[in-house]
């Protein structure tokens, strides 16, 4: 896939404390070249929802002007945009339907029937359906088949794991985009986006749990054997970090933010006892010694409250050292924390390790967009390939030349590069090449549904 048949696709991250607008393109070896980086402080949102529609509106302009200032060659129109918050809930159902004709194979279109009919499940009033994913399927007798097409048989069915969210919620999400003069192109869980940007086919199938530690909640998406068995969203994030420092030790939340990140650790036993961080008077007051050890203290209150929440989780599907070989992986701004993989591995018995959504980036961009605050934003563009690969929707193609602007890459200091050394024989075609480099596979995985959220007769007219 040359660069001139491949779409721009962008990621919008609405979080609570910031906004991110990422445009990226995958190059010929299937690795993503960031052409536009946008962010801007967050107003509007809370918990991950969006509560001031007009303030939201204000921070996505000022990231797609930040983006624009970036790169001036871009031209943004349509945006894959990530969903989080309190109102997120799952449940677990059942489908089979009974085929017409048993004498032929399975075919896709019947597999695709049962994903529709879920989309009928018994939901609460005010709720909606983001994502039905089938997690295994069955065939008459023969049980955790992965894809049916090509059985043959009387019965198939599958077990799913259906996603749902507060109309209003989403219908938020929706005009806010639109209002900025944006389409939403789909409307993607963020634990599951943030997954895909940070995760293997090898974490996928040893199993593991992906915490992705935002500013107002905590995702929890949880994999075993390439299926996605849980997820859960925790109301408690970066946000409740700051408050408990703002109150706990009476300072103003700008100071409690740049101490939670300068000085704080989630292990309060690994900070000194006798040391301490002098805070400024207001108008005159004297000024303030505050502990490092008290501020550990209420930083690992709190996260070990995150952290008892996955634990009860993953005992609630069963999937406990044992089970997830992988361990767990962090992601998310909260991800960066000092000594939390530790209090991560005492809490849960995982082993814990940050993730990072480097390996599907190239090798030349910037550090900033490798932190994993970003893993969300490189995700959903992710996501945005694997339905242009697979045909899921369409896209315009053909596009003015843009390039990687300078200030998106790395001061390059050697005189002579390395080139890329590619260990695939050379007598596999190109396009087998291409494929082998695309990387995990992860939305193919979990079979995302391919509904269309944004077609509600009420929201048409909304300008």
């Amino acid at each position: 896939m040359s660069q001139n048949e491949a779409p721009i696709i962008v990621g919008l991250d609405i979080g609570t404390t910031k906004i991110a607008a990422i445009a990226g393109r995958k190059n010929e070896q299937g690795k993503l070249e960031i052409l536009g980086f946008g962010r801007a402080n967050s107003s509007g949102v809370q918990h991950g929802q969006v509560l001031n529609i007009d303030q939201t509106i204000d921070s996505i302009k000022q990231a797609l002007e930040n983006c624009y200032k970036n790169n001036p060659d871009l031209e943004i129109n349509e945006v894959y945009v990530g969903i989080a918050g309190h109102h997120i809930k799952s449940l677990q159902t059942r489908g089979d339907i009974v085929r017409q004709n048993s004498d032929i194979e399975i075919q896709k279109f019947e597999v695709e029937q049962l994903v529709e009919n879920q989309k009928k499940t018994f939901i609460p009033a005010g709720d909606q359906i983001i994502e039905v994913i089938p997690q295994d399927f069955s065939v008459d007798n023969f049980q955790n088949i992965k894809n049916p097409v090509g059985y043959m048989g009387v019965k198939v069915g599958a077990t799913f794991h259906i996603i749902t969210g507060d109309k209003n919620a989403i219908r938020n999400i929706n005009r806010a985009v639109e209002r900025s003069s944006l389409k939403t192109k789909d409307l993607v869980l963020q634990p599951l986006a943030s997954a895909s940007a940070v995760m293997s086919s090898m974490d996928m199938d040893s199993g593991v749990a992906v915490l992705d530690i935002g500013g107002g909640t905590s995702d929890l998406a949880i994999f075993h054997e390439g299926i996605l068995k849980h997820t859960a969203v925790i109301p408690f994030g970066g946000e409740n970090i700051t408050d408990d420092i703002k109150k706990g030790l009476g300072v103003l939340k700008t100071q409690a933010e740049a101490m939670k990140i300068q000085f704080g650790s989630a292990l309060a036993d690994e900070t000194k006892a006798n040391a301490y961080i002098t805070i400024p008077g207001l108008r005159g007051l004297p000024s303030k010694e505050i502990s490092v050890k008290n501020l550990s203290l209420i930083i690992q209150a709190r996260m070990g409250e995150i952290l008892d929440f996955v634990a009860y989780h993953l005992k609630q599907v069963g999937m406990d050292s044992r089970m997830l070989n992988g361990g767990i992986i962090l992601t998310g701004g909260g991800s960066q924390l000092k000594h939390l993989l530790q209090l991560t591995e005492f809490v849960t018995g995982l082993n814990a390790r940050v993730g990072y959504p480097n390996e599907h980036l190239v090798t030349n961009h910037i550090d900033e967009l490798k932190k994993p605050m970003y893993s969300t934003c490189i995700g959903l563009i992710l996501k945005g390939y694997n339905d242009f690969d697979n045909k899921h929707k369409e896209f315009e193609t053909s596009f003015v030349k843009v390039s990687v602007p300078n200030s998106l890459k790395q001061v390059v200091t050697e005189t002579v590069n390395e080139p890329v050394v590619d260990e695939t024989p050379a007598s596999v075609p190109v396009s087998e090449r291409v494929e082998k480099l695309k990387g995990s596979g992860f939305w193919d995985n979990i079979k995302m549904s391919l509904v269309d959220l944004f077609k509600e007769e009420d929201d048409k007219h909304i300008g």
